[in-house]
């Protein structure tokens, strides 16, 4: 499949089962909740080695959030809900709790609930208390700027990791712009996060490694360096610039509407901008139940 002279792999992304949350952090204003959401989210790219994979899903007004001033929507996934209630705990007392002016709440409504202020409340070494509304329990804990409220618990749903882009293309500038351009798209998708920095991953990987202690390693098939030396290659010749966009979702829809919007943004753009293919990471359908099948996601009818 071809289109706008960019052609289509008849390929697959294949994705795998995680845990997520979303979280929402307000603050006295959008610089103060976005600083706070940053540190929040840092070192979160992978869970190969970093215990969860968390972004930025969204910013949010005043008239959205529970305690009517502006905030910030958080996705959280890791591999389990043990391994994400680790996390949250952490990443929030620490970077949200320590953040002048802010407060975190529940983003999402039903799931099997973790631990959010329920822990961090002891920090208030006895000051603190709690609030009942609506039925939803809330921490007030002293700091030194008032008080850090906190709901009690946050719900963890089942989600979607893994989903991915490949674009292939002439040079890193055409690479770097297409990438761009997608990344700018599917940020506006709701439910989703493209965990790396700027959403973009040069450094794709495949499972497993010549060296034991390593659980994943650089995928020479798409390594332009390589061509002509390593066993296998997805790559022609004209190929000298590969980057990759990892989506998670809540849902598998989310997922796929995201990979959809990002190609139609590189598809736009036309072969003109220097992109040659576009591609997707699997293994065969071995490391994950969810595939998403770029053509059909572009083209339903074209590809069935």
């Amino acid at each position: 499949m071809e289109i706008n002279g960019i052609a289509i792999d008849d390929t697959f992304a294949e994705a795998f089962p995680m845990k997520a949350t979303r979280l929402v952090v307000t603050a006295h204003n959008e610089t103060w909740a976005m600083h706070a959401a940053v540190a929040a989210t840092g070192f979160a790219t992978s869970v190969i080695a970093c215990g969860c994979e968390a972004g930025i899903e969204r910013h949010l007004d005043a008239a959205e959030t529970p305690d009517g001033r502006p905030g910030v929507a958080l996705l959280m996934f890791s591999m389990s809900g043990k391994e994400l209630a680790k996390q949250v705990e952490r990443r929030v007392g620490q970077c949200v709790l320590t953040c002048p002016t802010t407060a975190v709440y529940a983003g999402l409504a039903d799931g099997e609930p973790i631990a959010l202020g329920r822990n961090l409340r002891f920090f208030g070494d006895g000051w603190q208390i709690s609030k009942m509304i609506g039925g939803v329990r809330y921490w007030r804990v002293p700091v030194m700027d008032g008080e850090f409220v906190a709901q009690e618990t946050t719900p963890v749903v089942k989600a979607v990791g893994g989903g991915n882009l490949l674009i292939l293309a002439r040079d890193t500038d055409a690479a770097l712009a297409a990438a761009e351009a997608a990344v700018a798209t599917m940020r506006a998708v709701p439910g989703v996060i493209l965990p790396f920095p700027g959403g973009v991953v040069r450094s794709g990987s495949k499972v497993g490694s010549r060296y034991k202690a390593l659980p994943a390693s650089t995928n020479e098939a798409f390594c332009p360096a390589l061509t002509g030396l390593a066993a296998k290659t997805s790559l022609t010749p004209e190929v000298r610039c590969v980057m990759e966009i990892v989506i998670d979702g809540l849902t598998e829809a989310d997922v796929t509407t995201a990979t959809r919007a990002g190609m139609q943004a590189i598809l736009e753009r036309g072969a003109a901008a220097g992109v040659v293919r576009l591609s997707a990471g699997n293994y065969g359908g071995k490391l994950g139940p969810f595939h998403f099948h770029l053509r059909r996601i572009i083209a339903p009818e074209a590809a069935s």
